[in-house]
């Protein structure tokens, strides 16, 4: 691959913001070499602003550290309001630093001192990132404004528009409490608390009266009082500080259902008003000026369908609706059916899962081992264009180093040794579908470069073939490795990293998410008593506190191994307790103790002996452990080897 040209027709307007002489010389000197245009060089924050107020640049470096109190960080807020992409450039290690600029959402990062191929493959990723941010910034206004146009067009009544409203906007603009009505008539005004990913609770006037323990003329007369709002913002930090200490109304909003930030958009209705819709979080930084600029974009939308409902006069507004009511999301019902969770993260990663699907976008999933990660991927997969072709699963961690090229992109007869016939590669196998690279941390370096150009090109040669092969498929990467890390002691490629990071999305441990541990035990328990064909249990309270209290290292994974363990262990109609590693209380469950405290692999290997003994030594088939275990026969092998676990004969 070649860095030492720009061949745009129109050159790139570059702002170098750095302190120090030498290095922004030399990273000028680099840029004009490469027929970028370096429109000036900055040495801090309010320099910065004068020379982009005077001709705005196509994207920024920026020193983390400047001269003066405002920092790199500071501008980067700025440069965000702006849409402005930017790349940092810092010595600076300290992990606090890095990681506060790490939510400014920066296109790349080069640590000093840095090299010129460096600063071009950097310079050449954010380039591809910037334009795949404003592609899809488009691709989602176009989405929600032919949504919402048809909800408007549809014979919904009010309260389930607003519901089919809701769920569109949930997918771009994520809230915990929505909140709209006109401003001059707060008795109509209506709320959607988020219960699950599906539901919300409809607070009306009454219900709010009752929660927060005022009457409506009460809350009616603090509203009276209270600054009203009328233009587009963001309410967070000091603006949120703020209006929580002079809006009366507001603050009994934020204070009753936790929420630390909002957005606010008033929209104009002709004949009557103001209108207004606001987004509320849990989060401090829930919404961003992404979110503002969208939503403003889409006033004039929003003020029609209000004003197709006619809202002000539509009588389905009344307490008679049902408390909880489900919103239409039946292909994400679909996708989601085996990933279970209503806690607030788990409520992220579906929705960014429901954001990210439609598109073409390469996604990073992050998690620790055992978090349901290739869940996820699946998820993604059946909720885009691609579901009808295939999804090829490909562990790096468990692929040869000598083998990795054959089997990523195939081989011709006679590449090598034993290779008797021609053989498809993964990524041709997947053509017009979808690939997931499972455990990539683990991937050779020379498959990463490789994967790189596949990911450039859009194509693949087999082994021993000189042919390119175009090919068209989508890329879901996952690893339990701190990629960063990886990328600080030379494991990891920093170009393939933020080709892969355009859309990370983390899925929590579930020490992370223990709300969802009922729900998780629950499902595991009617999913192994019906395979094993036995009577389902009923888990006692005590079982549960125990799980509830447990930190669960190995996350989804071991708890139901631990489910499924304390089924076969309990021989009972309820499960009193689970075998965890710190339940021993006397004598006989310590020697139980001493049979349960294990490994994962141990637990595993345990497990996969009884349903072989369940089976009859029967491993593949109807019937057989592996159907059982919902795995393939080969996967099935495999793990018997790596686990030591010999095969019982029928």
């Amino acid at each position: 691959m070649e860095y030492e040209k720009n061949d745009a027709t129109t050159k790139m307007k570059i702002l170098i913001v750095e302190d120090q002489f030498i290095e922004a010389n030399d990273l000028r000197f680099i840029l004009q070499k490469a027929n970028y245009e370096v429109i000036g060089v900055a040495r801090s924050v309010s320099q910065a602003l004068e020379c982009i107020e005077k001709q705005r640049p196509d994207l920024v470096f920026l020193d983390i550290r400047l001269k003066g109190k405002e920092t790199g960080i500071d501008l980067a807020k700025e440069l965000n309001k702006n849409h402005i992409g930017f790349i940092y450039l810092s010595a600076n290690s300290n992990k606090s630093i890095l990681e506060e600029a790490k939510k400014t959402h920066p296109y790349g990062f080069l640590i000093k001192p840095f090299r010129a191929k460096d600063v071009l493959i950097t310079l050449e990723i954010a380039c591809y990132r910037h334009k795949h941010s404003i592609e899809s910034q488009s691709q989602q206004e176009n989405i929600l404004r032919e949504s919402i146009e048809a909800i408007g067009n549809s014979p919904l009544k009010w309260e389930n528009a607003l519901l089919q409203l809701a769920a569109i906007l949930q997918t771009y603009v994520t809230f915990d409490y929505l909140r709209v009505g006109f401003l001059k008539d707060d008795h109509n005004s209506i709320g959607l608390l988020r219960k699950n990913f599906d539901s919300y609770d409809r607070i009306d006037i009454d219900k709010f009266s009752k929660i927060t323990g005022k009457s409506k003329q009460e809350l009616h007369s603090l509203k009276e009082s209270s600054p009203k709002i009328k233009f587009p913002k963001i309410y967070d930090g000091d603006s949120f500080t703020e209006i929580f200490q002079n809006s009366a109304i507001e603050r009994m909003n934020l204070q009753s259902f936790g929420l630390k930030s909002f957005i606010a958009v008033p929209v104009r209705i002709e004949g009557e008003g103001i209108f207004n819709f606001f987004f509320y979080s849990r989060k401090p930084d829930g919404y961003n000026n992404g979110h503002l600029l969208l939503l403003t974009k889409l006033e004039t939308t929003l003020a029609k369908f209000v004003t197709t409902m006619n809202t002000a006069k539509n009588e389905a507004i009344n307490s008679t609706v049902k408390k909880q009511v489900p919103i239409i999301a039946q292909d994400a019902t679909a996708a989601f059916f085996s990933m279970i969770g209503s806690s607030t993260k788990m409520l992220t990663v579906f929705d960014h899962i429901q954001k990210v699907a439609r598109s073409e976008t390469s996604v990073l999933i992050l998690g620790e081992s055992g978090t349901g990660k290739e869940k996820v991927a699946q998820s993604i997969h059946q909720l885009s264009p691609r579901k009808n072709k295939p999804l090829v699963v490909i562990n790096c961690g468990a692929v040869p180093d000598n083998l990795a090229e054959s089997l990523f992109f195939g081989h011709e007869k006679g590449a090598f040794t034993g290779a008797l016939e021609k053989r498809i590669g993964k990524f041709e196998a997947a053509d017009g579908g979808t690939i997931f690279l499972d455990e990539i941390g683990e991937m050779p370096l020379l498959m990463q470069i490789k994967l790189l150009r596949v990911l450039q090109e859009k194509e693949i040669e087999r082994v021993g073939g000189g042919e390119a092969i175009k090919i068209n498929v989508r890329i879901i990467a996952a690893t339990n490795r701190n990629l960063e890390e990886e990328i600080a002691a030379g494991r990891f490629r920093l170009d393939l990293y933020y080709r892969l990071h355009v859309f990370p999305i983390t899925v929590p441990s579930l020490r992370e998410r223990k709300d969802d541990i009922p729900a998780l035990a629950s499902h595991f328990i009617n999913s192994f008593s019906k395979l094993s064909d036995i009577k389902t249990p009923q888990i006692a309270d005590y079982a549960l506190q125990q799980m509830m209290a447990y930190d669960w290292p190995g996350n989804i994974r071991e708890l139901e191994h631990i489910v499924q363990r304390a089924i076969l262990l309990s021989g009972d109609s309820i499960i009193k307790e689970v075998p965890l590693p710190d339940s021993s209380k006397n004598a006989l469950e310590e020697k139980s103790q001493e049979f349960l405290i294990q490994t994962i692999h141990e637990n595993e290997r345990d497990y996969i002996t009884y349903i072989l003994k369940k089976c009859k030594g029967k491993i593949s088939g109807k019937g057989g452990a592996a159907e059982i275990l919902n795995i393939p026969a080969s996967t099935l092998y495999s793990k018997m080897k790596k686990l030591g676990v010999n095969s019982i004969n029928q």
